[in-house]
């Protein structure tokens, strides 16, 4: 078996997304992300992700920026672990 048996196709950012990496928990909702765009933002969780996926520091996520703020983002999609080292190992995701 080989590597690219492995690989599984993921979800790549639309236009307006970019990969983050959590960096802190803030509370009511709210995560410290650096995207991979050199921007620190504020980002929130949605109330469809919140108590359905949980997220942790140092997760991998898609942000979409707000097009009249741009310090923050909403969290559209969160990575697994596995999925995560595989974004890294191509490239996608700097730390």
């Amino acid at each position: 078996m080989s590597d690219n048996d492995s690989r599984k196709n993921l979800r790549m950012p639309e236009e307006d997304e970019v990969f983050a990496v959590v960096t802190d928990m803030l509370g009511a909702n709210r995560v410290k992300v650096r995207c991979m765009d050199g921007v620190e933002r504020t980002a929130r969780i949605p109330g469809k992700m919140q108590k359905r996926i949980w997220i942790r520091e140092d997760d991998v996520v898609l942000v979409e920026p707000w097009d009249w703020q741009d310090e923050k983002a909403d969290i559209t999609w969160r990575y697994e672990k596995q999925d995560a080292d595989q974004l890294r190992e191509e490239g996608h995701i700097q730390e």
